[in-house]
């Protein structure tokens, strides 16, 4: 199965002054997948769900499944 794409959730840009000069560099901080995964987890415990060691890959399924279902609308 293919992966669907993966962006940083909450990219930005941060600015260095050295005296001289200003740069630019990117952080990219978590991904979406990883931010999609936490928001399931959540749901899941919630919703009283909780099967141990199983809990973490089924947010996981979900966080791909939501990154699908997005590259679709795109």
């Amino acid at each position: 199965m293919n992966k669907p794409p993966n962006p940083p959730a909450f990219p930005n840009q941060e600015h260095a002054w050295d005296g001289t000069q200003k740069s630019i560099y990117a952080s990219e901080g978590m991904t979406l997948r990883d931010y999609f995964a936490a928001k399931a987890l959540l749901g899941i415990i919630a919703g009283n769900h909780y099967a141990g060691e199983e809990i973490a890959p089924l947010a996981y399924e979900f966080a791909d499944d939501m990154l699908r279902a997005r590259s679709k609308e795109l």
